[in-house]
């Protein structure tokens, strides 16, 4: 199975950003591709970086956005994993990803489980924690395990996904560097976000498709300058070998295969799954273990 992954940077305007990202999901279907990924919120800027009630509006379109994807889905023939803003009701929102079947139905949704809420990542000013649980959805290209950036650091979302029949877990990411910080520490903290991930592909035995965006995007409200997102889209196989990887500024289209029969052929060999003793794992549903 051919895939790709989408990074990019937001052009200025949802007009404008949508626009480049038809096209590129144009151009990727057009190399084979069977499955195409879009980074977190990818309609428009990161807007989390400050908290302002004005920013609200973005998710009254949802539903047009989902028909307008739809339709992006059907006219390339491709799964299209796509991230959106969700309006549910008065004062309740949610980061969704929408998940396309070739045909441009809705194969599935996935609400965002973990919600940030750190200096520049104002998540929970705007995000209702997702209430759907981590249920893999069923595509033609296999059931996907579909994850959203904060969502990435938990092994235990991980292994809910994978226990429940996922082939692959997807994560549209939007994460970046402050230009403050060191280079050192901006090494450290991208080596720790790719680690993490693949991590999880060796723990469970199945690929990982991880897609971010690029760009530097300014803080509107000025409490901080902005941050420049980091790419570094990766896809990385069963035991976390790299099969593609972005860099770390441009914007690319990032193709890898999938190969489902090695990943069975590596649950065989490293049975995992197999081995957990889940007579033993209760304290793993408490806060803290004294």
């Amino acid at each position: 199975m051919k895939v790709a992954l989408i990074q990019q940077k937001y052009y200025g305007s949802k007009e404008a950003t949508i626009q480049a990202t038809s096209q590129m999901i144009k151009e990727a279907s057009s190399n084979g591709v069977d499955l195409v990924v879009l980074q977190e919120l990818h309609q428009n800027e990161y807007f989390c970086q400050s908290e302002d009630t004005a920013f609200f509006d973005y998710a009254a379109n949802f539903e047009t956005d989902v028909a307008f994807w739809g339709e992006v889905a059907k006219a390339n023939s491709v799964v299209l994993v796509t991230s959106l803003f969700e309006r549910r009701s008065a004062g309740l929102y949610h980061n969704t990803a929408v998940v396309f079947e070739k045909d441009g139905s809705v194969a599935g949704k996935y609400r965002k489980m973990h919600i940030p809420d750190d200096p520049g990542f104002y998540e929970k000013f705007y995000f209702t924690p997702g209430d759907l649980g981590f249920e893999p959805i069923n595509t033609s290209v296999g059931r996907l395990g579909v994850l959203i950036c904060w969502d990435q650091w938990y092994p235990e979302a991980a292994r809910l996904m994978s226990l429940k029949g996922a082939d692959m877990l997807i994560y549209p990411t939007a994460i970046g560097w402050f230009d403050s910080d060191s280079t050192e520490e901006k090494e450290r903290q991208k080596e720790a976000w790719i680690t993490i991930q693949r991590s999880h592909a060796i723990a469970n035995g199945i690929p990982v498709l991880s897609c971010n965006r690029v760009g530097f995007e300014p803080d509107s409200c000025g409490a901080i300058d902005g941050i420049r997102f980091w790419g570094n889209s990766f896809v990385c196989g069963a035991q976390g070998e790299l099969v593609a990887h972005a860099n770390h500024q441009n914007e690319e289209i990032l193709y890898a295969d999938i190969d489902h029969g090695r990943t069975k052929a590596v649950r065989d060999i490293w049975p995992f799954l197999r081995d957990r003793r889940i007579d033993a794992y209760d304290d793993l549903l408490k806060r803290y273990c004294d």
